[in-house]
């Protein structure tokens, strides 16, 4: 028995940690809200643990939601951002796009409902907010106005010196601050880069080279498994409006989030279109778009868009089959011991029974 004994706590101290998980860090470029329910679902179906992935999911600092440097410097494996990435990779930083989980930007300008903006182009010698989010503007200069065309609002509540009158059109995400004035009984209208065919990708899940070149199979892993997690999303979104509410954006009301992902869902996954999809072509456009070097491009686009290199599929239980492998492996042989061991016994046994039989 205690040779038995022995045999089995050296086959056990030699596997694997087969069911250990791996933490991975995720990093959101905003608060928790339902533009990140994906990710959220992926959890709580348990999609990034049959990944073997224990993900930490890390609301931004609204005060310095720089995604990148965390990413870069290790803080977080994984992180959330806008299509200012490809800018930022042409100028040297080592950074990764894995998938655009939003198809188009959803900010947004807002005006009143009685304004006499309509369109791009009526915003010449109007006031607005604040001029953050490259692609409002880039929607502008494509109409003709340009940054000396308009005035910028320089006070510091911009919310209730909107509803004041004080300046003609405020910076928004389309599915938080328009759900403000509704609730306030304000009607409004939003000017969307999306109407104007300004298709920009938002929301790209990023990584660094440096976890791309050491740990290719770890991006995979957590890529397919948010994927499912954002195709569970959509197809349940009364769910997943409820989890994020529940265990995630406590701070907001079921309302609120059900809003959020009403106006969302059409960026996330317009028809057509797979959810995360991103292609070289579309990338190449944003490049020019922004007026960014395609030489620059082309020299960094394969190293810039993931792929996946390996020729074989990755198994997300690779682990646990190794195990059950393992084990298998080291049981034949101490399962045939101990069977020729009773064997052997049995055999003595009755022999030493036949001598007795035989001196009596």
């Amino acid at each position: 028995m205690l040779k038995r004994f022995s045999l089995i706590s050296l086959l056990l101290f030699f596997l694997p940690p087969a069911f250990a998980l791996e933490s991975v860090v995720l990093q959101l470029k905003w608060t928790h809200q339902f533009q990140f329910a994906g990710y959220y679902m992926a959890v709580e179906k348990g999609f990034y643990e049959r990944a073997g992935l224990d993900v930490s999911i890390i609301p931004a600092d609204i005060e310095d939601p720089d995604t990148h440097f965390k990413v870069l410097s290790g803080q977080a494996h994984f992180g959330v951002t806008h299509s200012g990435i490809l800018a930022e990779r042409l100028q040297g930083k080592p950074l990764v796009a894995i998938a655009a989980m939003l198809q188009s930007s959803p900010y947004c300008w807002m005006v009143k409902a009685d304004s006499d903006i309509y369109n791009p182009v009526d915003f010449k010698g109007k006031r607005v907010s604040h001029l953050g989010v490259a692609e409002l503007m880039l929607m502008l200069e494509q109409a003709g106005v340009g940054k000396d065309d308009i005035s910028l609002y320089a006070g510091f509540e911009p919310i209730a010196d909107f509803k004041a009158g004080k300046f003609d059109a405020l910076q928004v995400y389309t599915s938080n601050e328009p759900f403000e004035m509704q609730q306030q009984g304000i009607e409004i209208r939003q000017i969307c880069p999306k109407q104007y065919g300004l298709n920009l990708y938002a929301d790209i899940l990023f990584t660094s080279e440096n976890v791309l070149l050491h740990r290719p199979e770890l991006v995979e892993k957590f890529k397919q498994a948010s994927l499912q997690g954002w195709r569970y999303a959509m197809l349940h979104l009364q769910e997943s409006v409820e989890v994020t509410h529940r265990k995630y954006a406590t701070h907001k009301s079921v309302e609120q989030i059900a809003y959020e992902a009403e106006k969302l869902r059409p960026y996330i996954a317009p028809p057509g279109v797979t959810i995360g999809n991103m292609s070289e072509l579309h990338w190449r456009w944003i490049g020019q778009i922004y007026g960014l070097d395609m030489a620059q491009y082309d020299a960094v686009r394969e190293r810039f868009i993931y792929e996946l290199k390996q020729s074989e599929p990755i198994l997300p239980w690779s682990w646990m089959l190794i195990a059950a492998c393992a084990v298998t492996l080291f049981s034949i042989p101490l399962y045939l011991h101990l069977i020729f061991t009773k064997k052997r016994r049995y055999k003595l046994n009755e022999s030493a029974q036949e001598n007795k039989n035989e001196v009596e």
